[in-house]
C-alpha cells in the first residue's frame, strides 16, 4: 500500500520560513519523481515544485522561484520543501504527489499571517 505523509505545516508570519517533509512508503522511491502541489481556498490546485527521481533536475513555479527549494533523500524515502520569505499568498494546503502512478498525500496546511 502506497502512503505519502506530509508534515511541517503551520502558522508563520510574513517573511518567515517553514520546512515541509513528505515521507513515502510502499513503492521503490528512487524510481519516482515527486511534486509538491498547493491549493488555496477558492483556487485550483497548482504545482509548486518538482524533483526528478535521482534529484538531478528540479523545477519551480514562477511564484516561488528563488524562495522555495525542493530536495530529496532517497535513503530515507523523503522529499523536503524548504520555504523562505513566505507571504500571505503562499497560504494553502500543500500536497505531496509521486509520479508515475499519481499517488497523493492528505496534505499539510500552511498559513502565512501576521
Amino acid at each position: 500500500q502506497v502512503q505519502l505523509v506530509e508534515s511541517g505545516g503551520g502558522l508563520v508570519q510574513p517573511g518567515g520560513s517553514l520546512r515541509l517533509s513528505c515521507v513515502v512508503s510502499g513503492l521503490s522511491f528512487p524510481y519516482y519523481a515527486v511534486n509538491w502541489y498547493r491549493q488555496a481556498p477558492g483556487k485550483e490546485r497548482e504545482v509548486v515544485a518538482s524533483i526528478s527521481n535521482r534529484g538531478r533536475s528540479t523545477n519551480y513555479a514562477d511564484s516561488v522561484k528563488g524562495r522555495f527549494t525542493i530536495s530529496r533523500d532517497n535513503g530515507k524515502n523523503t522529499v523536503t520543501l524548504q520555504m523562505d520569505s513566505l507571504n500571505p499568498e503562499d497560504t494553502a494546503m500543500y500536497y505531496c504527489n509521486v509520479q508515475p502512478g499519481d499517488y497523493w498525500g492528505k496534505g499539510t496546511l500552511v498559513t502565512v499571517s501576521s
